[in-house]
């Protein structure tokens, strides 16, 4: 009962401007969870969400924008490879004798481990034995490879450190407007995978912390390291519509680029950095020098201004480094998402909201402040979810927002205009048509109804005006009304029923009511109803159904006659077998068959040998279940294509059609006259019988009915002679 109550009460809320406010609400929800599915708000909520790094990290700590010496990351070194450096080398590429010098000196300060993001597939001489021969001897030393890509090749990497697994792939995964907001960690290829360069360094420092790889709790397809989960891309994760997330992708979360430090490399090989920023840390060794043009676009690079603010890809493989490093340690979490239906369900809700905002505010002033309230509130909620980790959507529930309350504000513009519309429309429904016309409020009360439906109902106006049908009809039929009543309020949507109708007099009609909603321009909805008196073309349907079914019957019948003329002309009444006429016109068949096809056809005559004195000995009662019992025992010993007939008596017989030889026909005769000679029971008797069995075949014996059934019965009498004259 409190189910069905709180049901009601929804449904009662539900009704009139609510349900209004509601459909326009998910109108514009559904139209703008179209337009993100396909893709066109995706640049807008990229850079809300660019935007928010950007007002974080300001928030945090204005300074860092700033000031380059503040904050920075003591678990990073980067050492950079600027145009001074490259001048300093007076070569390019820089010899591998100088990057040698370069990682003796930083392994001689201990660091945790050192990435080269420097690709050394090839020898760069002077020095290259030199190369080969630190980067062999340094265990915690990194190197890069390239994998191939659809618009790059791949660049291997040095094979010294091929051999000892002491490689990683830094490939970089941008977006459509070549920004990085996702790194890899691991990628498949050729049936291979392959380490990025930032993971394989994050673990080189996590071992020391006893934190490896391992399967997640929440999911075993996702990586967990330490106390963080690295939850796969999915390809509408976020603002994403259908992405490429090959390989093992994650959001990233970014710090601030110069959270880390650099030194040139010529201040390491001139002995001018101290021991004590690399021991313990991680090294980066990469280009920064423009001239190179490894430079990436993120978050925090600007996209209006001449100066983008790019970063270089060791401070890039910094960042990743950093964020896979605090999320195992510290627990800082990367960029998370909702599930999609979540995301819809967040639209849909903000849709609402400014549907609401707007009808439910006693003037547009006040709905305007209420909107734009409800603005500040959803950025401020998409903001601090950003600054947990979470990515929410904020582009698509503005414009949501935004859409439903102009949509509803447009509807209540509009609501005043149509009052004159819809009131000269009732009257035109009332007054024009000839047919039985009501107009119903929402308490199913008669409010208008013209003079037709007085004078079918037998009712004068004032004594209908304000009532309900239960108060005028009988209460079966007033339920009906109230049911179909209640079903257009309630769906809005128009119908037409069938439905008994008693007027005063006590005669009851047969009517079809359409019944239709209206509503005025202040919002009150009315039920219109037009009557049609069908009785009569009931009557005639009823009659018609009669006649058709008298008809189906009439027919069904003459069918079960035919059928059983035909049972009677073609079949023996006593034993369901073919009779005389059956016989001959399967035999004619089986001829014209055979002599087309140029086979053989065997007929054979069977008679019971000594029937008469069991008929005379224990009645025809007895012999015909006899009888019935051998057409029992021919047919099962006969094949489906075989006909067995009773011509009359005890006289039966079998057509061969199709045999290859006489032979055949004779082992039939055989298997029957071995199936007679069975003897049979018969009630409590047992009787014991023989048959003489005649035969001919096609076209040897003759080649029409006549001469075979003559030829097939003669050899039958030669047969029964020869075992009387045994016997």
């Amino acid at each position: 009962m409190k189910k069905k109550s709180l049901r009601v009460r929804l449904k009662h809320w539900l009704r009139g401007d609510r349900r209004r406010v509601l459909l326009s609400a998910l109108s514009v929800a559904g139209g703008v969870i179209f337009l993100r599915l396909s893709g066109l708000l995706l640049a807008g909520e990229l850079a809300v969400y660019d935007q928010m790094f950007r007002l974080r990290d300001w928030e945090r700590n204005p300074r860092i924008v700033n000031e380059s010496d503040q904050n920075f990351d003591d678990r990073f070194l980067i050492v950079e490879i600027n145009e001074e450096d490259i001048q300093q080398a007076g070569k390019w590429p820089i010899p591998d004798r100088a990057i040698a010098q370069l990682l003796e000196k930083l392994n001689a300060s201990q660091p945790r481990a050192i990435g080269l993001d420097i690709y050394r597939d090839l020898p760069v001489a002077p020095g290259h034995e030199d190369f080969v021969r630190v980067s062999s001897q340094i265990p915690n030393l990194i190197g890069i490879e390239k994998l191939a890509s659809n618009d790059s090749p791949a660049v291997p990497p040095p094979p010294q450190l091929t051999q000892k697994n002491q490689i990683g792939f830094n490939n970089v995964v941008s977006d459509a407007d070549g920004k990085v907001r996702r790194f890899l960690l691991y990628s498949h290829q050729n049936g291979e995978l392959h380490t990025s360069f930032a993971l394989k360094l994050a673990l080189i420092y996590l071992e020391s912390q006893n934190i490896t790889p391992q399967p997640a709790q929440v999911n075993p397809d996702y990586l967990q390291l330490g106390k963080g989960v690295f939850r796969s891309l999915k390809t509408n994760d976020g603002a994403y519509i259908a992405t490429d997330n090959k390989g093992y992708q994650v959001l990233a979360n970014y710090f601030h680029p110069k959270k880390f430090q650099k030194v040139s490399m010529g201040d390491v090989l001139a002995d001018r950095v101290s021991a004590d920023l690399v021991r313990d840390r991680i090294i980066l060794i990469g280009w920064t020098a423009s001239s190179v043009k490894d430079f990436f676009s993120i978050p925090y690079s600007t996209g209006f201004s001449e100066d983008p603010q790019l970063f270089s890809g060791v401070e890039l493989h910094a960042n990743f480094i950093g964020q896979i490093l605090s999320t195992a340690i510290s627990g800082r979490p990367l960029m998370r998402v909702l599930p999609e239906s979540v995301e819809w369900l967040w639209i849909i809700a903000w849709s609402g909201v400014g549907a609401m905002g707007i009808a439910y505010s006693p003037n547009t002033l006040r709905g305007s402040v209420v909107v734009s309230v409800a603005m500040v509130i959803l950025t401020a909620s998409a903001y601090l979810a950003f600054l947990v980790g979470w990515w929410l959507p904020l582009v698509p529930p503005w414009l949501g927002l935004i859409a439903s309350a102009v949509v509803v504000t447009s509807h209540l513009a509009h609501q005043q205009e149509e009052l004159k519309r819809s009131q000269e429309f009732l009257q035109s429904v009332i007054d024009k048509i000839p047919d039985p016309i009501f107009v119903k409020d929402r308490d199913y009360r008669w409010i208008i109804l013209n003079q037709a439906f007085c004078d079918f109902s037998g009712y004068l106006l004032s004594e209908l005006l304000g009532k309900t049908d239960r108060n005028i009809f009988p209460a079966n039929e007033a339920y009906v009304f109230w049911s179909q009543d209640r079903f257009v309020f309630e769906t809005n949507t128009a119908c037409e029923n069938e439905e008994k109708f008693t007027d005063a007099q006590g005669m009851t009609h047969l009517i079809a009511t359409k019944r239709s909603l209206h509503q005025d321009a202040a919002g009150n909805v009315f039920l219109v109803g037009v009557i049609r008196d069908i009785t009569e073309r009931k009557h005639l349907e009823e009659q018609l159904r009669q006649l058709a079914a008298d008809l189906s019957r009439h027919n069904a019948e003459l069918k079960r006659s035919a059928q059983q003329l035909h049972q009677d002309a073609y079949y023996d009444s006593l034993t369901g077998l073919g009779n005389r006429r059956f016989f001959n016109e399967s035999l004619a068949k089986s001829l014209e068959w055979a002599q087309k096809n140029k086979r053989l056809v065997g007929l054979l005559f069977l008679d019971l040998n000594k029937f008469k004195p069991v008929n005379d000995t224990f009645g025809h009662d007895v012999g015909d279940l006899l009888l019935k019992e051998v057409a029992v025992r021919l047919s099962n010993n006969l094949r489906s294509s075989d006909v067995v007939c009773r011509l009359g008596g005890d006289e039966f017989t079998v057509i061969l059609p199709g045999i290859k030889e006489k032979q055949d026909a004779e082992k039939v005769a055989e298997k029957i006259t071995g199936a007679v000679s069975e003897g049979f029971v018969i009630g409590e008797r047992k009787i014991s019988m023989t048959a003489s069995v005649g035969i001919s075949l096609y076209p040897d014996d003759g080649e029409n009915i006549e001469a075979l059934v003559k030829q097939a019965d003669l050899r039958m009498y030669e047969f029964k002679q020869l075992n009387c004259d045994r016997a």
